[in-house]
């Protein structure tokens, strides 16, 4: 496990990782027949398939996300530091 501490958007990117994987393995689960000359697959397996663009663009989201929740934390300014009395 990580000690970090979880940040907005790291949620998304996680599901849209998952969606991404199962989309793509069900791309390949498609193709393969086509390959091997067999029956093709049922026309579920091609919406299946749609997982894969649809994971992306939530990853996608969830990386602008983050990106967007720690811009006011570098854009903050650093309070002033006190004269030094030498």
């Amino acid at each position: 496990m990580s000690d970090e501490t979880p940040q907005a958007g790291d949620l998304l990117v996680r599901i849209g990782a998952i969606m991404f994987l199962v989309g793509a393995a069900a791309t390949l689960a498609t193709v393969t027949p086509l390959f091997l000359g067999t029956e093709p697959l049922p026309s579920v397996f091609y919406w299946l398939c749609m997982l894969m663009g649809l994971g992306f663009l939530i990853a996608a989201a969830g990386v602008i996300r983050s990106a967007t929740a720690r811009r006011p934390q570098v854009a903050a300014p650093s309070p002033p530091s006190a004269p030094s009395a030498t």
